[in-house]
């Protein structure tokens, strides 16, 4: 992981979890490879113990897929086919484990058919494992499928209310702003109304003014011819 992702808290907490599941991988490939080699009972504790193995690496990727909830959207984007890849090499390591399974079983059955006074009823019983065990990684499958598609639908809501969020705070602020316009256009008309008053007084005191003019020319002339 990079420095700059490390300086964010969830994201030193998703690679700790991501460096848990590198071991845990490693272990279940070393596993895998010593499965082959070996036989009767060792081979079924190999088997149990990969599958804990198996276990306890899905579920740090499932910590590993809900922790980058809480990293950066820049960063996050750079992870997730990582944690795609992760869990594609999973998928692969459980297939497998089913499948040395599998051939444990058939094993089995056929170490159980060179047997005397094996019957038809041991023979019943592996096939019912087998049809279970395929029955049980289909639907595991099908879960993780759903799981996938659940994520997918969370990131998909999630970037939609962060642009609802967004268009919210642009209309707020678009509102903001057309008050501001419409106090300023109150205080421009008060204005304009205060300045046609001194217009129209002006106006008054000018023809008063005038008026009296007149009349002291009037009374003038009028006195001349007395």
């Amino acid at each position: 992981m990079s420095s700059a992702l490390d300086s964010d808290p969830g994201s030193e907490l998703f690679a700790s979890y991501e460096a848990d599941f590198k071991l845990v991988r490693a272990d279940i490939t070393q596993k895998l490879d010593q499965i082959p080699e070996l036989s009767g009972e060792p081979r079924k504790a190999a088997i149990r113990a990969a599958e804990r193995a198996v276990d306890e690496a899905d579920e740090i990727l499932g910590q590993m897929s809900l922790e980058i909830n809480n990293i950066p959207s820049t960063q996050r984007s750079k992870i997730k086919p990582r944690l795609r890849n992760y869990a594609h090499d999973l998928d692969i390591s459980r297939h497998s484990l089913v499948k040395h399974a599998q051939n444990l079983d058939r094993d089995a059955l056929f170490g159980a058919r060179s047997k005397p006074g094996s019957g038809d009823a041991v023979v019943d019983q592996r096939q019912q494992l087998l049809s279970g065990t395929d029955r049980l990684e289909r639907s595991t499958q099908r879960l993780k499928d759903s799981q996938r598609v659940a994520n997918e639908t969370e990131e998909i809501g999630a970037s939609i209310l962060g642009d609802l969020g967004s268009q919210r705070e642009q209309i707020m602020n678009t509102h903001n702003t057309l008050n501001d316009s419409e106090r300023f256009l109150d205080r421009s008309i008060k204005t304009l109304r205060g300045m046609a008053r001194r217009m129209a007084t002006n106006r008054m005191i000018t023809i008063a003014i005038i008026t009296v003019l007149v009349l002291l020319i009037i009374a003038v002339i009028v006195s001349k011819f007395r």
